[in-house]
């Protein structure tokens, strides 16, 4: 029997794909583990009806970034594998370790810096020229995403920010506008292979499925395979691991502009009729063994 603990706290769509194709599996069983109910230290966990040790694999579908990485981390400190495990998720759920993740290994990406005020964000972004993008290090959804377009937009957005006082709006994440054709392309990346692709098109600059961008299947061809696995193992996402890639057609060239470390797929599944979830049940099995 493989026992695998299922971390989230919220049941959406893709986590009850992703529970049907795990009890569908013969000899398994799975226990949700809600982290809002639950307290970990260095003796165990408390609030979850498995002892550590007696998991084979937990699966961390935490909504919150933070309580999916401190509890995976300490999961890891048990003995017991996480798919992502806490590296995966700490790289991808920080822009800025993103980015040097993915510079670093060579994958192209859009130009990007950062700044510590307002006055070096607006020389930063008056250098690499209008229009900009402007975005938080910690978040999802395409959420408290800004393009601008001019030096007004630019000291009211970093002046906002300023004001929101929080630690991640004190960091200000700049990269350069890249024009896409009015789509990009989401890549599942599922234990070293690239399952499945989508187009996200929108008629807005942001397209993103959450945010009403139409899908349809992408081809996962030679040249998107080569750049959706570099930029998984980027992140320390080989072999091992689920990822979801978000690349832009730049000209000739693709881009890398995210890596997801909590992948949603039921978009995904629906635009390219793959069975996300069912690579994404088996990849979990196998780390368990």
């Amino acid at each position: 029997m493989t026992t695998v603990g299922f971390l989230c706290s919220r049941v959406r769509k893709d986590e009850k794909l992703l529970l049907n194709e795990l009890r569908d599996c013969g000899g398994v069983e799975v226990e949700r583990i809600d982290p809002r109910d639950a307290s970990f230290g260095a003796d165990g966990v408390r609030g979850i009806e498995t002892n550590p040790e007696e998991l084979d694999v937990v699966v961390d579908r935490a909504m919150s970034y933070s309580r999916g990485l401190y509890a995976a981390r300490y999961f890891e400190s048990y003995g017991v594998p996480v798919v992502n495990t806490s590296e995966v998720a700490s790289t991808c759920g920080d822009k800025v370790e993103t980015s040097l993740a993915l510079d670093e290994n060579g994958v192209r990406t859009p130009e990007t810096r950062v700044a510590f005020t307002p006055d070096s964000a607006l020389e930063t972004v008056e250098s690499l020229g209008y229009p900009v993008v402007v975005k938080p290090v910690v978040g999802s959804w395409a959420r408290l995403l800004a393009k601008v377009n001019d030096r007004d937009a630019a000291e009211a957005v970093f002046e906002h920010k300023k004001v929101l006082g929080s630690y991640e709006h004190s960091v200000f994440y700049v990269q350069n506008f890249v024009e896409k054709p009015g789509r990009d392309i989401r890549v599942a990346v599922v234990g070293g292979e690239a399952v499945a692709a989508m187009y996200r098109e929108s008629d807005d600059w942001i397209t993103n499925a959450a945010r009403g961008a139409e899908t349809t299947d992408c081809e996962v061809d030679d040249e998107l395979r080569g750049v959706a696995l570099d930029a998984a193992g980027a992140v320390g996402c080989g072999e091992r691991g689920v990822v979801g890639v978000d690349v832009m057609e730049d000209g000739d060239d693709l881009t890398v502009h995210e890596v997801n470390h909590s992948l949603e797929f039921k978009a995904l599944t629906e635009a390219s009729d793959v069975n996300v979830a069912a690579h994404y049940a088996d990849h979990v099995l196998e780390v368990a063994e």
